[in-house]
Parts: structure tokens; C-alpha cells; sequence
């Protein structure tokens, strides 16, 4: 068994969100070239100089504005944002006030996380320690590019060694995108005892609104640490554990009616951006505002020709950016969120609760809405229409691109001789990591002595390349996949086995994201250029299922990733730090890597 020991749990947040370190008045260098996403077609509008405010949110600076192609034109240069990060072992009471403590891992002694703040163009700087007894960790910013800083990307196995107990490092990579996205640590199912939080990167938007109400996290949540159940979910005959209840911004109620709703405070007669995040381990969630029908401005980090819907459905690592706009009644008013218990469950599913968080208008009482709707929540898996999520700024994916067309199937195997080990196949194989070993590492040897189940895909061109994932697995489940490195563009969907024609395709400005559905029993096809040289990993977001093994990596333009990262000492440093501990300096450590270690 993986016996981890932890102790920690919660500083919980409310509503108000977590505070900005202050910037440092840094000048940047020059800003890099970003590599052409070759655009085909002109921007809607041209860059103005005109400046960002609550009637111009188009607008930024300096010749940026919400049709500046992000992956085609430098970002603005902007300053330095540093955050230091201690990542600790904490025993605390659960968030949602069922009576229990819960062992956890918390960064700065609170859940979530803190909220990294920063403008489009600046650089952040993470330094993160790692004060954790018996736990390697490694953080990763989910949808952030990492143009040429892919030893930054933060994948123990993959682009560095874990961070060694005791150890710090510094994370530093440039905001060449902007909006909603979060971080998480990437060993093994760590994030599910409390290491992640809220990504903002401010810039442009496609529609109006007067003030940001920040990030709104959303998760399931278990009474139980996750490296217990992790082990649990590894040999299961009857699927994952059943999380128990699920939070919004670290926070809800039980089935007892005990603990209390996170609340978004308003003002009556304004418009307010929220930004909504699914943090799960497991959950697809749907989501609704009484009385509030969404605008949606983004899917993930692609700013969207705005539309307005008044539901919402995110699988695990999907966000959306809405604003809603104040013109009720003054009241209290639910957000509803929904279980997906087409592809998963929740005990607090059916326990006479009502599952979401409060919307309060100031000059309400303070007490829960009584609000009603007519909107039938869903309680499916699938993802938001690509009809919907048509991107502000247009680009056109090459047909051609069928012709370099990489299928990878995707199966299941369960061993009994192994105490009904289950793993997660992509043709026949799990992809199991070796955290002293990582891929960056070996490539920067120039070697091609890969470990075992390393599941490589190799990109040697600087061209575009379309990868079809088909699921030929008798349990048939959605897995949101999502992409390290790269937005991609989702040519392509749909139940059943992808013909290989090009008909019903989407060539010309399709969806681009970068965590998208493969749907149970059917395909996904998802086509990106090879235009960011590193190893990149590529894997299903339920956290069960990355540790069941369901990964591969993206070994691209090997010839240039030496070049692109440069100075390699840090990257040395840490893997040196980790060998030391894990190899020599901890014989008597409790525990071995048992799961994929993603």
C-alpha cells in the first residue's frame, strides 16, 4: 500500500477571494516572438491603444486589445509578479462542517490556495517549498503555455524530479495568454488533499461588466485523503470511491444541514465577472444562477464571440468566464450546481440539500435564498456545444492536417493475480513515470533511453498534426483530456469509431481549448501545431484515472529543446535534491510509487 503521511487541513476563504501580492516595478526584457498559430484570416477589429475599463473591456494597451492574436504578437511587456508558496501537512476540521478533521496538504495554510494574480504580458515567479514530511511535489499551472520554459510546466517524471521534503524551487514562466485557469500539484493524487488554487491573468474580455468577482473553485470533496482512496481506486471491482459532498470556493453545507454556503456579494444594477473553475478529483458539474442567465466570454484561456446561456456544464479542468448582470429583485438568489451522476456520484446527491452557493444582493437578509427556476439541471458529462464556443479571434486548421493523422485507442485492463490491479491503457499500454528519471531529463542527455511505459509520441516537424483518440474500452466513460503546453483545436467528435473522412469536420475556426471530452465509447480528434519544442503530457483529469495510468507525452521539435530552455542548472539542482532524498538520504521512507506518479 502507498502510505503517505500528511496532517493538515483548512483556512477556508470566503467569497472574497484571496488578495494580490504586491508587484515588483520590474522591467522586462524585450518580449519574446511567439511562435504564429498561422491565423487566416484578418483580426474583427484592429489593436487600438485605447485603455481597459468597465464600458471598453475590448480594450487593453499599447497596441493589444481582445483581437490580438495572442499566439501570432508578442503580449505587452509588463512587470514581475513573485509569490512564495510552503506547501505543509495540516490536521483540520472538514470545510463543510460535518463534525470530522481531515488530514491535508495546504499551501500557506489555507483552501484553496491563494489566488495568483498577474496582467497579460507580466512574468510570475512561484518559489515553492516543499515542507511536506514523507511527500515529493511538483505544481502545475493547467492551460499556461510555457512558450519555450517547458522545464517550468511542473510534471514530477515528465519536465523535473519532484521536489525533494525540505526543498525549494522557483517556477518563473510569462503570461503570453490571458483569463481563468488554476494550479495544481502533479504527484500522483496530491491535489485531492488540498494543494491547488485560482489562476487570474488580467487583459482584454468580449463583453462589458464593472467589477470581477473573482474565482469561484469548484470540487468534490472526501472525508478521506486522497492517497488512501487513490490506493483504494487502483484495485476497485465496483469503480472509484463515492466523494462526499462537494465544495464551492472551499466551502458548503453537509447532508445534516450543518456548515455554511460560500455567498457572492452584489450590488443591485451592476454587471459582474465571475470566473468559474471545476477543481474535481472526479465530478463533472453543471451550473445555473437563479434569475441570471450567464454571458460567457471564455472557454478555458480562449477569449469567445460571447453568448448567453443559463446553464453551464465543466468536466474536470474546464473553465468558464461569465458575467451576470444585477437586475432582480434585491434578494438572495441560488447558484445551483448539479452532479454529473451520468458519469460519476456524490453523497450528498438526493440528501434533501440544495447543492450550489448564494448570490447576495446588498440590503438582503442574511439568510438562503428562496429563490425558484425553471431550468432543468442536467446531470450529464458531455461538453458545452462547439457551436457555442466559437472563438473571438478566427484561425483556420489546415485540412491537410488528416494526413498526419496519430490514433491512439484507448482500453482498460484489470489483473487479478495483482489484487485486481486496474490500469488504464493507450494502445496496450499504462504510462507509469520514474519521478528520479523524467523525460526533460533523459532528452537534455541526448539520450533515448526512455523508462518503461513511457507512452512517447514523437512531433519532429514544425508542422500542425491531428491526434485521434478513440475509445475501444468495454467501460464506457467520458474522460476530459486535457493538453499541457498547448491549446488545441477539436476538429472533431462523436460516438462510435471515426471514419477517417474528413466529413463533418470543423476546419475553419473550430473550438480551441485545452481540456476537452472524449466521449464514452467514441472519438476525439484534436489538432495543434508543433510550434512550443519540450515534452509535453497529455491525460485524462480525473485524478483516479491519470493515476490508473491514462497519459502520454508529446516529445516535440526534440532537436530544439535543449536551445529553448538554456540554463538547465536549477533543473539539475532539483533532480539532485530529489535523488538524495529518495535514493540515499530516506532508506527508511514509507512508502512506494505505486500509481502512474502523474
Amino acid at each position: 500500500m502507498l502510505l503517505f503521511s500528511l496532517a493538515s487541513w483548512l483556512l477556508f476563504g470566503s467569497f472574497a477571494l484571496a488578495g494580490i501580492i504586491p508587484l515588483q516595478a520590474e522591467t522586462l526584457p524585450p518580449s519574446r516572438v511567439i511562435a504564429e498559430r498561422q491565423a487566416t484570416s484578418a483580426s474583427p477589429v484592429p489593436d487600438g491603444q485605447c485603455t481597459n475599463g468597465p464600458r471598453t473591456r475590448n480594450c487593453w494597451s499599447n497596441g493589444h486589445s481582445i483581437a490580438t492574436d495572442f499566439d501570432a504578437k508578442a503580449p505587452p511587456d509588463g512587470v514581475t509578479v513573485t509569490y512564495n508558496f510552503e506547501i505543509s501537512n495540516a490536521t483540520r476540521p472538514n470545510p463543510d462542517g460535518n463534525g470530522g478533521s481531515r488530514i491535508v496538504m495546504l499551501i500557506n495554510g489555507v483552501y484553496p490556495g491563494p489566488t495568483i494574480r498577474a496582467k497579460w504580458g507580466d512574468t510570475i515567479i512561484v518559489n515553492v517549498k516543499n515542507n511536506l514530511q514523507y511527500n515529493g511535489t511538483g505544481i502545475h499551472w493547467h492551460g499556461i503555455r510555457q512558450l519555450n520554459s517547458n522545464q517550468h510546466d511542473g510534471v514530477p517524471g515528465v519536465s523535473e524530479c519532484p521536489i525533494a521534503p525540505g526543498r525549494t524551487r522557483q517556477y518563473k514562466f510569462r503570461a503570453t495568454q490571458f483569463g481563468t485557469t488554476w494550479y495544481h500539484s502533479h504527484f500522483s493524487a496530491q491535489y485531492g488533499d488540498g494543494v491547488v488554487g485560482p489562476i487570474i491573468i488580467d487583459g482584454p474580455a468580449t463583453a462589458n461588466y464593472d467589477e470581477d468577482l473573482g474565482a469561484l473553485p469548484i470540487t468534490d470533496w472526501y472525508y478521506t485523503p486522497a492517497f488512501t482512496l487513490n490506493e483504494v481506486a487502483q484495485h476497485s471491482l465496483v469503480g472509484p470511491p463515492v466523494p462526499d459532498n462537494i465544495l464551492v470556493n472551499g466551502t458548503h453545507i453537509n447532508k445534516n444541514g450543518g456548515g455554511s454556503y460560500a455567498k457572492m456579494n452584489v450590488v443591485k444594477g451592476k454587471k459582474y465577472r465571475i470566473r468559474i473553475i471545476n477543481t474535481s478529483v472526479d465530478n463533472t458539474f453543471s451550473v445555473s444562477m437563479d434569475g441570471h442567465p450567464f454571458t460567457v466570454l471564455t472557454s478555458d484561456l480562449v477569449p469567445i464571440k460571447s453568448f448567453i446561456t443559463d446553464q453551464l456544464t465543466l468536466t474536470i479542468g474546464q473553465r468558464y468566464d461569465v458575467v451576470i448582470t444585477t437586475n432582480q429583485t434585491v434578494a438572495n438568489y441560488w447558484f445551483r450546481v448539479s452532479v454529473g451522476t451520468a458519469c460519476g456520484r456524490n453523497d450528498i446527491v438526493g440528501k434533501g440539500v440544495q447543492i450550489g452557493a448564494i448570490l447576495h444582493y446588498d440590503g438582503a437578509p442574511n439568510a438562503n435564498p428562496t429563490s425558484t427556476t425553471n431550468v432543468v439541471m442536467r446531470t450529464t458529462c458531455i461538453d458545452e456545444s462547439t457551436s457555442n464556443l466559437v472563438p473571438f479571434v478566427p484561425n483556420t486548421v489546415p485540412s491537410s492536417v488528416v494526413g498526419t493523422t496519430g490514433r491512439m485507442d484507448l482500453n482498460h485492463f484489470q489483473d487479478p493475480a495483482q489484487d485486481n490491479l486496474f490500469r488504464w491503457l493507450i494502445d496496450g499500454t499504462p504510462m507509469i513515470v520514474d519521478w528520479n528519471n523524467p523525460s526533460l531529463e533523459t532528452v537534455l542527455a541526448g539520450s533515448s533511453n526512455f523508462p518503461p511505459n513511457s507512452n512517447i509520441h514523437e512531433m519532429p516537424g514544425d508542422g500542425w498534426y491531428l491526434w485521434w483518440i478513440q475509445s475501444v474500452a468495454t467501460i464506457r466513460l467520458p474522460h476530459p483530456i486535457h493538453l499541457h503546453g498547448h491549446d488545441f483545436y477539436i476538429v472533431g467528435s462523436g460516438s462510435g469509431t471515426w471514419d477517417g473522412s474528413t466529413g463533418g469536420l470543423t476546419f475553419n475556426n473550430p473550438t480551441r481549448r485545452d481540456t476537452a471530452t472524449l466521449p464514452p465509447g467514441g472519438y476525439l480528434l484534436l489538432a495543434f501545431p508543433a510550434d512550443n519544442p519540450g515534452m509535453w503530457l497529455m491525460h485524462c483529469h480525473i485524478a483516479w484515472h491519470a493515476s490508473q495510468g491514462l497519459s502520454v507525452q508529446f516529445m516535440e521539435r526534440r532537436g530544439e529543446i535543449a536551445g529553448k530552455i538554456g540554463d538547465t542548472g536549477a533543473f539539475k539542482q532539483g533532480c539532485d535534491e530529489w535523488d538524495g532524498y529518495w535514493v540515499n538520504g530516506n532508506p527508511a521512507k514509507p512508502y512506494n510509487q505505486t500509481d502512474s506518479g502523474i
